[in-house]
């Protein structure tokens, strides 16, 4: 693509959208950064990939998790969740100032917010339908499904909008919102790819 462009992937969990940026970024032919924001991040830091994979998208009691972890001298620095996110936070903006690409999660939207080469979409869908797309996918049953739905809805919610100071998942902090069981994965594609001719 000619002109400098990101798309920030918000998710629940099970409607598609890590599959919805892949596609995308293929569509685009830009790279698309999910788990490699961490290594990234880890690369540039110092820590350790599984600690900012053990930390990934959670809010954590920041000093009693730290104090837990034994990491850090806390009365001089600031707590290790505070540090991780930070470190993801300049690896977000550092990314998005050097290439065209898509990123997903990790509050990319709010981090990118007063850049104007930012589009933020967020995909959404009703519970028995990301039910069945986790089952499927991770071959569990119903209710093994709803309790990853669960805890990795709260997880994210939780991180978001405590370092946000915003509601994950609200319409007025994205350009776009779908709800992916109407749409499909494909859909929504499609969808993007449209808005990004119009907006242009």
């Amino acid at each position: 693509m000619n002109n400098h462009l990101v798309i920030t992937v918000g998710r629940e969990f099970g409607s598609g959208g890590h599959e919805i940026a892949e596609k995308l970024a293929k569509k685009m032919e830009v790279n698309c950064y999910d788990k490699e924001i961490l290594a990234e991040s880890a690369k540039k830091s110092g820590f350790s990939e599984k600690l900012f994979e053990k930390n990934d998208e959670t809010a954590k009691n920041s000093l009693i998790y730290s104090i837990v972890t034994g990491i850090g001298n806390y009365s001089n620095s600031r707590p290790l969740s505070v540090q991780l996110y930070l470190e993801q936070f300049y690896t977000i903006k550092e990314i998005a100032d050097r290439e065209s690409c898509v990123m997903v999660g990790r509050c990319s939207d709010y981090v990118l917010r007063e850049t104007d080469y930012t589009v933020n979409i967020f995909a959404h869908a009703p519970l028995d339908a990301r039910i069945r797309r986790i089952c499927q996918r991770y071959q569990v049953d119903d209710k093994k499904a709803q309790d990853m739905i669960e805890k990795q809805d709260k997880m994210r919610a939780s991180y978001y909008n405590y370092y946000t100071n915003q509601k994950w998942g609200r319409s007025k902090h994205y350009d776009l919102t779908f709800d992916t069981s109407k749409i499909g994965v494909e859909g929504a594609v499609q969808l993007v790819m449209e808005y990004l001719d119009i907006r242009s």
